[in-house]
């Protein structure tokens, strides 16, 4: 049990990715060796940020322009192998599943989803153990959809729970990264970031010896 509770704080690095409110972020950083941290900053009403050209409107975001999504990937981080499996945009839902595993041992599930709502997507997700014994005691982390530039989307956590603030960031068509930020309420933002590449759907192809095909009596 103490080892799963471990493993659901550094899974922190998800889209999923990410939350165990109950484990030292900073033992799960020093075994990782991914961890970074940086102070929190917020803008304020006299220095606002200047828009980008690029910036849409979440509204105008559809699921659809999530599509890209759909496929598995895998990201390595430190001893560590993420793996997500993402299904296409249907009926106003994008649904998927996240393992992770270091060495032989798989430590934690993720069951995740994407939904369209009239006001912009927001992105749900749920731990469980092996076992489907699920982490979360109350409702699904719920991380709502707050900027898309160019090819950096941010989903916010504006209510309890963590991450509070989690980037995705297309690098190309077949690797994006995963930024997950947690602001302890004292003390420095803890950022985990994971780099995942897309992996082929399809296995090997059969080989002519393996009796695949029936030979003519």
């Amino acid at each position: 049990m103490v080892r799963f509770q471990y493993a659901l704080l550094n899974f922190l690095a998800f889209l999923t990715v990410l939350a165990l409110p109950t484990i030292s972020l900073a033992r799960a950083q020093q075994s990782s060796g991914a961890g970074s941290q940086s102070k929190a900053t917020t803008a304020t009403a006299a220095d606002p940020p200047a828009p980008s050209p690029l910036t849409q409107k979440v509204p105008a975001v559809k699921l659809a322009d999530f599509g890209w999504l759909e496929g598995r990937w895998r990201g390595d981080w430190g001893p560590r192998v993420a793996e997500q499996v993402w299904m296409a945009p249907k009926a106003g839902l994008m649904l998927g599943v996240f393992r992770l595993i270091e060495g032989d041992k798989p430590l934690v599930i993720e069951l995740f989803s994407m939904v369209q709502k009239p006001d912009g997507i927001n992105f749900y997700f749920r731990h469980f153990t092996t076992e489907l014994v699920p982490w979360e005691k109350s409702d699904a982390t719920v991380l709502s959809l707050a900027n898309v530039d160019g090819k950096k989307i941010d989903f916010e956590n504006p209510l309890n729970g963590m991450p509070k603030r989690s980037i995705l960031t297309r690098i190309d068509a077949d690797t994006y990264t995963s930024r997950s930020e947690l602001v302890p309420e004292t003390g420095d933002t803890q950022v985990i970031e994971i780099t995942y590449h897309r992996q082929p759907q399809n296995g090997p192809a059969p080989s002519a010896g393996n009796g695949a095909h029936q030979k003519k009596p």
